[in-house]
């Protein structure tokens, strides 16, 4: 299964910054942090992010998107808007949504590099 993923940033204060804030909800915070790259996780670094000093805005279609499991409907919702706010954009509102197995209840930001990055849970019912 996959251990980790890693996204190209332009300005990784910036990202950092950003991603500090909409990660805390779904109990992701800084493990590691170096010179051109810093690691988010709970035990170990899970989500990166690559410093690309000279990076194109990826466009809004570009087939790739990265989905990170939330606990609650609540901390998809505050991912959301938490990432509106600090200037990424919606691609997605929070709400229900049906996948290939299940129903889940997800959300979906772009990055001010164009990444498209998806907060998801799977409530009991």
């Amino acid at each position: 299964m996959i251990d980790h993923v890693s996204i190209p940033v332009g300005d990784l204060k910036g990202s950092k910054d950003f991603y500090s804030k909409i990660l805390a909800p779904l109990g992701l915070t800084i493990l590691v942090e170096r010179e051109r790259s810093i690691g988010f996780g709970k035990k170990y670094p899970e989500f990166w992010l690559n410093e690309r000093p000279n990076l194109d805005t990826q466009p809004n279609n570009s087939g790739c998107h990265i989905c990170l499991r939330a606990a609650t409907i609540h901390a998809v919702t505050e991912f959301h808007d938490t990432a509106v706010i600090e200037g990424g954009k919606s691609d997605g509102a929070p709400g229900n949504r049906h996948a290939a197995m299940t129903p889940y209840f997800g959300a979906f930001i772009l990055d001010a590099d164009g990444n498209k990055i998806e907060a998801a849970c799977f409530p009991k019912k």
